[in-house]
């Protein structure tokens, strides 16, 4: 079973990624599919939708906040609307499931990934998920707030 990380663990992967072209009926088992397609099932509870970069949050936002698990895909390292999406997920429309990072996600950016937000991250088949994880800390102090942290270091001032 494909494993990744979650929660600052290695876990087993249960979700399968269905593609955008995929055009057959669906294999059983739990799925996360483009978001058009979740939308059309949003009540079958062993599918989640994965948002593209082209998706825009605030139109299914609503909707998206009852899913138990939204995936983000990065189609490059370099598409940073992921980033984006998921800072609005938190903290704008208060999502509090799940949120992971799929697609080409590499581990220099985890520590960023987890500041917006993001809970869980499938990794590129062979890396290394126990440096993974370390990666996940490689910085102890951010200058700027984020979702794991709401005050500025600049605030912080004795």
């Amino acid at each position: 079973m494909p494993r990744l990380i979650k929660d600052n663990q290695v876990i087993d992967n249960e979700w399968q990624v269905i593609p955008a072209d995929f055009d057959a009926e669906l294999p059983t088992g739990k799925l996360i599919v483009p978001l058009a397609r979740w939308l059309d099932n949003s009540d079958n509870t062993n599918l989640a939708p994965w948002l593209g970069s082209e998706d825009e949050v605030e139109k299914v936002a609503e909707q998206l906040v009852q899913a138990p698990l939204i995936a983000i895909n990065f189609p490059t390292f370099m598409d940073g609307r992921g980033f984006s999406s998921a800072r609005l997920l938190r903290e704008r429309y208060g999502y509090r499931g799940e949120l992971r990072a799929i697609g080409n996600v590499i581990q220099d950016q985890l520590f960023y990934l987890k500041r917006c937000g993001f809970d869980a991250y499938d990794l590129r088949e062979g890396t290394d998920l126990e440096a993974a994880i370390a990666s996940l800390n490689d910085f102890s102090v951010s200058y700027q707030a984020a979702t794991d942290t709401a005050e500025p270091l600049f605030r912080k001032r004795d």
